[in-house]
């Protein structure tokens, strides 16, 4: 389907209004994250490519707090992607510790051995060629592309999403899932220069994190709050599909938590009989442990025991 004169017209208008909504929302935010903005260890020079790639997967779904001191030991043990490729999956898992959502460890070692498979150890600069490493979407490898490598990439993580949803669109949240409207406004925001779209995107990030959060925005703080869509029009309460709440207690993803603990804390295969001491409902349990082995995450082992995996990871 062909578009008419006039929606061609209202698209190019549209676009034009939202690169203007974003030259004026560039200087207040990246001036605030000038004066405000975390010394995270990512941040440093001396983090490279792959300190930001490693942060990158460990701060998916879990707080700074949490992945600080993880992320501190992590590089100590492996400073380069080679150091990790070079032993077992499982010790990736273990190192995981409860930073949750263990998979990713899975992913990130896979990552790092593709990268020193096919780029001599060196995390890739080229967007493509990070999006095709096991385990690296779209929102990771503009991540690395962009604080990293300070390239021009649009940035959509929870926080950012939040920020334009409220100073743009006039939204209290965005939908549940990135949209493409949402791809398309963040691209039409970005700054033209990479020196600067790099730090709009960590800046827009930062501001979603500290002071446009999710349950008690601090708009007496924020640098754009004369001009959010949201605040202006009286800070609508959310009229979209109920937002997702997350539950852990009682839930498989809990008993999967406590059977890897198990696993972690042993030098050697663990008996059926110490896992079955983890959890009191049988069925649950079994299912969880299932769910284990078929993500790779344990391996079954002849006479009933299982272990941490020690084949390579997958994708």
């Amino acid at each position: 389907m062909t578009s008419t004169p006039a929606a061609s017209a209202a698209a190019t208008t549209a676009a034009a209004n939202e690169a203007t909504e974003g030259a004026r929302l560039h200087g207040p935010v990246t001036d605030w994250f000038d004066e405000h903005a975390r010394d995270l260890p990512w941040r440093r020079p001396e983090a490279g490519a792959w300190g930001v790639m490693v942060s990158e997967f460990m701060l998916q779904q879990t707080p700074v707090s949490r992945v600080l001191p993880v992320y501190e030991q992590w590089l100590q043990r492996w400073p380069r992607p080679a150091d990790l490729a070079a032993e077992p999956p499982g010790e990736a898992v273990r190192a995981w510790g409860r930073l949750g959502y263990p998979r990713r460890a899975l992913r990130l070692h896979a990552a790092a051995s593709a990268i020193q498979e096919r780029h001599g150890g060196d995390v890739p600069r080229e967007h493509g060629q990070l999006l095709a490493l096991p385990g690296v979407g779209e929102y990771t490898a503009a991540a690395v592309a962009s604080f990293a490598y300070g390239q021009r990439h649009a940035v959509l993580d929870t926080n950012v999403r939040r920020v334009f949803a409220r100073a743009v669109e006039g939204r209290q949240y965005p939908p549940n899932a990135t949209t493409a409207a949402e791809r398309k406004l963040a691209r039409a925001l970005l700054p033209q220069d990479e020196e600067t779209a790099a730090k709009w995107a960590a800046a827009t990030m930062e501001l979603g994190a500290l002071v446009c959060t999710a349950r008690g925005p601090e708009c007496v703080r924020c640098p754009i709050s004369a001009q959010c869509a949201w605040r202006l029009a009286g800070s609508p309460a959310h009229d979209g599909p109920p937002r997702r709440g997350q539950t852990y207690a009682g839930t498989d993803r809990q008993v999967r938590g406590k059977l890897l603990a198990v696993l972690r804390e042993a030098v050697g295969a663990v008996p059926q009989a110490v896992l079955d001491a983890v959890w009191d409902e049988p069925v649950q349990r079994a299912r969880a442990l299932d769910g284990l082995v078929a993500d790779g995450l344990v391996e079954p082992l002849p006479g009933g025991s299982y272990r941490l995996p020690l084949g390579r990871s997958t994708s």
